[in-house]
Order: C-alpha cells, then structure tokens, then sequence
C-alpha cells in the first residue's frame, strides 16, 4: 500500500503478544496515536496468523516468542501469504530468533524497551514501505548475519547480476542501514528515485524487504 493510498484512512494494527500486561501497554500507545488503529490483539502465533488472515491489517507488531506458533513461525507466514507487514518485537537485541524472524520476511525489527514515541514512528516508518532495525543495533545485527551467526549459507554472488550499477550502489547503501533520504543524499538523487531503486532491487533480488536486502549487502560484501 502507498502512503497515498493510506491518506485518507489510519494505518491499522494487529498487536500479537503473549503477555496481557505488555499487549494492553502497546495498544493503549498505538491507539492514541493519531493516524493508528489498533485493529485486534492476538495472545500466541496461531491467533496472530489467523487474525491477520481475518482483519488484513497494513502491519502486524509481532512479539518473537510466544506460544502455540512462535513469531518466527508466524512471521513467515503471515509474510508469504501476502496478508501484512510485520514489525518484530523482541526483548533481545541480539536474539537468534530476530535472525529467523527478519529471514522470513519480517520488515522491521524493535527492542520491547523502545519509548512509545519512538513504536509509533516505528509503526509509521514500515507502514510506508521502509522497513527498519532499532537504530541502536542496526550495524551489529547485520554484522552478525554477515559473521555467519545466522548459520545460513551465504547468498551466491551471481544474484547480483541481474541488478544495474545504480541499484548495486542503492544495495550498498541498504547494506550500511541507510534510509531512503539518506540514500538520496549519498547517491546525489530524489528520493522518489531510491524508492524506485529499492522497489526494483527487491523484486529482482526476489527479496520481500529491505531489511533482507541489507543483510545480502552484508553477505556479499556488496
């Protein structure tokens, strides 16, 4: 969904937490905020998939342990059936499940301790199609995947053939943990011109979201 496409309506929120305490924490935030609604809450993976199956909210804030079916689990789910975005929440900066989580497809990745302003805005950030890791640990997190912690096989390099000049460098700068503005500075180009740039990256890559786009940056040593 574009941001056009969403100004005239809020971006809607299924919140899937096992703990009640946190899950009416987080709602009570996003529900105060204004342009999010808080379109239902799910207590396990299970709940979480098929709500979202149900609902077709504009993103799901997924916390990566829970009962029944994990976030990981759910993640993948949830991500390759089409049904919404997924913004991970994890109390864990280095957790290996933010390693699943954010191979399944998972838009963006954030510390339950993040300040209510800064959820929001989380919120809002992936609902536009960026996607996102806590600032804080943006540069360990992919370092970490690229090290092989992640224990995956690395990408083939051949990948990157189908990609232009301009998209490798747009990949670069996706692998560094930049934004789209950031990127537009960088490369001296609009910012509407990156979004194209990623948009064509993603989909030639066969990659669901920048966050993964920055992890094969990594891998490759693009």
């Amino acid at each position: 969904m574009t941001e056009s496409g969403r100004a005239d309506r809020p971006i809607r929120v299924l919140v899937a937490e096992d703990q009640s305490a946190v899950r009416a924490g987080l709602v009570l935030i996003l529900g105060s905020a204004p342009g999010i609604e808080v379109a239902g809450e799910a207590a396990d993976g299970e709940q979480a998939v098929a709500l979202a199956r149900e609902l077709r909210p504009d993103l799901v804030l997924m916390d990566i342990q829970m009962p029944r079916l994990d976030g990981v689990s759910a993640t993948r789910q949830v991500v390759a059936e089409g049904l919404a975005d997924v913004l991970v929440l994890t109390t864990f900066d280095l957790d290996e499940y933010v390693f699943g989580a954010l191979r399944a497809g998972a838009s963006g990745f954030l510390l339950k301790n993040t300040e209510a302003r800064d959820l929001i805005d989380a919120v809002r950030t992936v609902a536009r199609g960026e996607g996102l890791i806590a600032p804080a640990v943006t540069r360990r997190l992919i370092a970490e995947f690229a090290s092989g912690s992640a224990r995956e096989p690395k990408a083939d390099p051949a990948v990157l053939d189908a990609l232009t000049r301009r998209e490798r460098e747009v990949l670069s700068c996706l692998g560094e943990g930049l934004s789209n503005a950031d990127i537009a500075t960088r490369l001296d180009m609009a910012e509407a011109t990156v979004k194209t740039h990623v948009s064509r990256l993603l989909g030639k890559l066969e990659l669901r979201s920048r966050v993964q786009a920055a992890v094969l940056a990594q891998e490759l040593g693009v």
